[in-house]
């Protein structure tokens, strides 16, 4: 393209569409005619650029009053300027509009970087970056959607539903086979109406149904799935594992880090006896009592690998193929280990004098049918198919 120099920037000859350059371009250029041909002065750099010899002389001096460091040679490059914004970009997407990290932190991390003379590092100039980003996501998503829902590409969703807490209530829905989430507003209550407007909308928009809803059964999500979508209502495996951990975990924690404490102190007590009387004429009670404690906590040890063995197996029984011998199972086969091993934690409490936790273990044994309830869901999928 045959470009010549115009009033407010380079037009091309041929289609008269006259091509702006931005500041970074015009600083570019005037960089890479310092690297290709050395100290020069203003006039000479102005006639291979094509740029004016005031854009010039301001730009060379903003480049050298950022050539600050070792690296900032670097930054003055296409590829440099490329990367930088990459950077940018993938610290404030994953830990500031993903994580909630706030600018101030991340302002410090730039800074600590020496960027503050590149790009924009204070807390209310990242926050219009940010800003930029959430805008370009939704938009990118929106535009995603309309491309799959015009070319036809629509499947039934596996949902996942769920509440959070921020400044104010959020409802959330996700498809779990995607990782996508399908909508996020901000809500008064979490009855089943409201629920099923937010749900409704969103899948009417997409042309799509849900499979099955997966959630903490909250009523109200259970009602949502069985009458409001017509699907099969399935419990969230974390929320399952949550109650039985809130119900052993923390006492058995206690009784362990107890153990180690005991050892250390009695540990200690020898070591501050006399150094002579130590080897001379040792204490038999002494070395007792940390054999003791050393027991102890061997005990509860064992007892922790033991119930943390207890929750892997808990987890690892709910896939349709057993994981030991790759042989297909049932919802009957499934329900009955998982009840199997809820009744041996149970056990393992009792034996080991946790606190009783009957409502938690109730509420646990409720949510068996329904867990192992998929399998057999999945394998009717598989004959469908």
């Amino acid at each position: 393209m045959c470009l010549e120099r115009g009033k407010h920037g380079f037009g091309d000859q041929s289609s008269g569409v006259t091509l702006r350059l931005s500041s970074t371009d015009k600083s570019l250029r005037i960089f890479k005619c310092l690297c290709d041909n050395g100290r020069q002065s203003v006039r000479r750099i102005a006639q291979q650029t094509g740029l004016s010899k005031s854009s010039v002389h301001r730009l060379k001096q903003a480049i050298e009053r950022r050539g600050v460091h070792p690296e900032s040679w670097l930054w003055e490059t296409e590829d440099g300027r490329r990367w930088v914004r990459r950077l940018v970009v993938a610290a404030l997407y994953p830990f500031g509009l993903k994580r909630g990290v706030g600018l101030d932190t991340l302002s410090a991390f730039f800074t600590h970087l020496r960027l503050e003379t590149q790009v924009g590092c204070s807390p209310s100039a990242l926050r219009h970056v940010m800003q930029a980003l959430e805008d370009a996501a939704l938009e990118t998503a929106e535009t995603w959607e309309q491309d799959g829902c015009a070319g036809g590409a629509r499947r039934e969703v596996i949902g996942a539903v769920d509440a959070t807490f921020l400044e104010r209530m959020i409802l959330v829905c996700m498809d779990l086979r995607t990782g996508y989430l399908l909508g996020e507003e901000v809500a008064e209550d979490r009855t089943f109406a409201t629920w099923q407007a937010v749900v409704d909308a969103r899948l009417k928009a997409l042309g799509t149904e849900v499979f099955y809803l997966v959630s903490d059964r909250a009523k109200a999500l259970i009602q949502l799935a069985e009458q409001g979508l017509e699907c099969l209502s399935r419990p969230d495996c974390f929320h399952c594992m949550h109650d039985l951990v809130k119900s052993s975990s923390l006492p058995l924690g206690q009784r362990l880090r107890q153990a180690h404490q005991e050892l250390t102190k009695a540990k200690e007590a020898i070591a501050r006896r006399p150094g002579p009387s130590q080897v001379d004429q040792p204490d038999p009670q002494a070395n007792v009592l940390v054999e003791a404690r050393q027991g102890e906590v061997t005990r509860w040890e064992e007892a922790h690998n033991t119930y943390r063995g207890l929750l892997e197996t808990l987890s690892l029984t709910l896939p349709p193929f057993r994981l030991s011998d790759s042989a297909p199972q049932s919802t009957a086969q499934v329900e009955s280990q998982l009840q199997a091993t809820v009744e041996a934690i149970e056990a393992f409490a009792q034996c080991h004098q946790l606190p009783a936790r009957p409502d938690a273990m109730t509420k646990v044994r409720k949510q068996v049918p329904a867990l192992a309830a998929l399998v057999d869901f999945w394998w009717q999928g598989v004959q469908q198919d």
